[in-house]
């Protein structure tokens, strides 16, 4: 999906979301409500990986996929990654475990076959939103994947790792919040996928404040969507969740109080 794309769809879900809203719940002028942020904000990421899963998937279903030869997909693979905004590498992998990628311009000295989402490939499974950090670039990134089956077997896959610090950038361009407040994400076991503050990324919860602020999150998690309030380096922070059916993630758009 293109920048454009993007934003147009970051843009008409900020409008529904404000339409849906009650009278007394819609935001003023001087700053967006953060039930309207929170929603624009899960439903950007969301649709982003969604238009990945779309395309692998399509381009898994190809003739130059199925070849089982790089310089048959590899002008396929150069044009969708190019078309992502989040400056993603998408590669295409042997059964093997090796691959190649468009960032290397061909056959990688990495392997995959260690990879913990590996074999969910090899048995023709998709894969949506495995956190690795890159073989090849060191990047913290989520991996997006489908196989490429021919005759009932595995013969290869595309897949694409999605950097996470563009990802939030991305994210913090399009959805513009006033001062003291921003976003993160978390997955299940309270590691922080997206972060304002870059630094924070593929951390755990506990190692940014400490054990028992992360056994909280996750109690607070054990629910669809909810608030949460907090203290983080001495700011009382008041926080609002919902939980991602498609990606299991929780968005979380939090305010400084004082």
């Amino acid at each position: 999906m293109s920048k454009q794309l993007m934003r147009l769809a970051s843009a008409l879900i900020v409008a529904l979301l404000f339409l849906a809203l009650p009278a007394e719940a819609k935001p003023s002028v001087l700053g967006l409500d953060p039930n309207v942020a929170l929603g624009a904000y899960k439903g950007m990421v969301e649709e982003h990986f969604a238009g990945i899963f779309r395309t692998t998937r399509a381009l898994a279903l190809t003739n130059e996929a199925k070849s089982g030869k790089w310089k048959s997909i590899e002008p396929l693979l150069r044009n969708f990654s190019k078309d992502l905004p989040t400056d993603a590498t998408v590669w295409y992998a042997m059964p093997d475990g090796s691959y190649y990628s468009t960032e290397s311009g061909g056959l990688t000295s990495q392997n995959l076959k260690d990879r913990a989402y590996f074999p969910e490939l090899l048995a023709g499974n998709d894969v949506k939103c495995d956190l690795v950090i890159s073989k090849s670039t060191g990047h913290r990134s989520v991996i997006v994947a489908s196989p490429v089956v021919r005759d009932g077997k595995m013969v290869a896959a595309i897949g694409v790792s999605v950097r996470v610090h563009f990802l939030s950038d991305l994210v913090s361009e399009d959805l513009v919040l006033p001062d003291g407040t921003y976003f993160y994400a978390l997955d299940p076991t309270a590691k922080i996928v997206l972060h304002r503050y870059i630094g924070r990324i593929f951390k755990n919860v506990d190692d940014v404040a400490d054990e028992i602020l992360g056994d909280e999150f996750r109690k607070i998690m054990t629910g669809n969507q909810g608030t949460f309030e907090y203290r983080l380096n001495g700011k009382k922070i008041i926080a609002i969740f919902r939980k991602s059916e498609s990606l299991g993630w929780y968005f979380f758009i939090a305010q400084e109080k004082s």
